[in-house]
């Protein structure tokens, strides 16, 4: 049974960092992609970042050189560290996961932390 639980949420100024992690029980790492999103207020979610089941990672255009993706196999973590973070960067964060295959949707989610970054 898959279940996501993350943790790192918080408040921090700009120019600040932080790192979210995401604990994957039932993940399969040759099977599943994982994934997080984000979703400000009144916005739409938007993926923020994504290792696929290869192991490559993949971060939105408008997000790199400052987030980082990575995930810990051993003890089925999925972490994002966020650098220089902005007041733009202020949304709900939630890590997701799916099987890997073309058109595939992203069916399990977490429950989300909540990231504010003050000017």
């Amino acid at each position: 049974q898959v279940a996501l639980r993350e943790s790192g949420g918080a408040s921090v100024q700009s120019g600040g960092s932080l790192n979210l992690s995401c604990v994957v029980s039932g993940y399969i790492y040759n099977v599943h992609d994982l994934g997080w999103f984000r979703q400000g207020l009144g916005q739409e979610r938007e993926e923020g970042a994504m290792i696929a089941r290869d192991g490559f990672p993949s971060v939105a255009d408008s997000l790199k050189g400052r987030f980082t993706i990575s995930r810990d196999l051993r003890k089925s973590t999925l972490s994002l560290q966020m650098n220089s973070l902005k007041t733009a960067d202020t949304c709900m964060y939630s890590c997701a996961l799916r099987r890997s295959a073309a058109g595939s949707t992203w069916p399990s989610w977490g429950q989300g932390p909540q990231v504010t970054v003050s000017a």
